[in-house]
């Protein structure tokens, strides 16, 4: 049985898949030689072959998906389909499958994310609020209806503070930083309801009006699943110090804002929103992530 296996749905040519692969290999600590999935829409042969050769040369196995073509393309599809398929093969080789976001950083050993016997889910709850919903506010018809579909119970719903701009929400967790025991199948149930909640006639007025909701919907089912499949004696949030996001520093409260990153475990980051070398160097990055992350996060004039 392995610690833990990492696993994450990429477009494989985007810069943040290397990215990725190299800090788990270089900053992770004791599980730095742990395996890395990598599930993608592309077969093999569509992976230029210089890249292929850098993603094997630090032991990341590729595995194809094959998405229905109707519903290939909607927002994230991949990503839940991912998970799926990631918790499926895991069973027996690991109790602590750990799912990114690709554009996710690893800064130190991930030690949190060995979830405790009984734990079947570690999150982080998302950055800001966005769709969320407002935990003192009447839930609003998107909620009811997300909620509706999961079959969430009232009393299963729980206060939950973003992780940026401290707002308490119902819980609205994070789809990029989420470790599981994959004999629990909670991502099986989140693929089986997002597959026929998502292509709802319902919802598509909320696309219509808020391109956030089709980005974002993938969360919200995401989240009740978690109300409405698991007791919250099996659920764990994960330290602050986990899913960080950089691009989000300077917009945060001060109270959220690391003094230094020394303690920081796990973090995301956008390439496009990290292009300005002078507000990345107000950032308190210490050597050598600094330098590290200079060379790939940073573009300059």
């Amino acid at each position: 049985m392995e610690q833990l296996i990492y696993a994450f749905c990429s477009s494989v040519t985007n810069p943040e898949t290397m990215i990725l692969v190299e800090s788990i290999r270089k900053f992770s600590g004791e599980f730095s030689s742990c395996p890395i999935w990598l599930f993608t829409k592309k077969t093999l042969k569509e992976i230029p072959e210089d890249l292929l050769n850098s993603l094997y040369q630090h032991e990341v196995e590729i595995f194809t998906l094959d998405l229905d073509p109707e519903i290939a393309n909607f927002s994230f599809i991949d990503h839940v389909y991912a998970a799926a398929k990631a918790e499926e093969m895991a069973v027996n080789k690991t109790d602590n499958l750990v799912f990114l976001g690709t554009n996710t950083l690893f800064f130190d050993s991930p030690e949190k994310f060995l979830l405790e016997d009984g734990i079947s889910l570690g999150y982080r709850p998302v950055h800001h609020k966005l769709i969320g919903s407002l935990y003192d506010e009447p839930i609003d018809y998107f909620w009811s209806l997300i909620y509706q579909k999961c079959n969430v119970k009232e009393e299963n719903v729980f206060p939950m503070q973003t992780h940026i701009d401290g707002q308490i929400l119902r819980p609205y967790i994070s789809s990029g930083c989420l470790v599981v025991n994959p004999k629990r199948g909670f991502f099986k149930v989140w693929w089986e309801k997002y597959k026929i909640i998502h292509k709802e006639p319902v919802f598509k007025e909320f696309y219509e009006k808020y391109d956030l909701y089709l980005i974002f919907i993938h969360q919200a089912v995401l989240s009740a699943v978690m109300l409405s499949e698991l007791d919250k004696s099996e659920i764990k949030e994960l330290p602050f110090e986990y899913n960080y996001p950089i691009n989000l520093y300077h917009e945060s409260l001060d109270e959220f804002k690391p003094k230094n990153f020394d303690n920081i475990i796990t973090a995301r980051y956008y390439l496009e929103k990290i292009i300005d070398e002078d507000e990345f160097n107000k950032i308190p990055f210490n050597e050598p992530l600094r330098s590290w992350l200079e060379k790939r996060v940073v573009v300059k004039d």
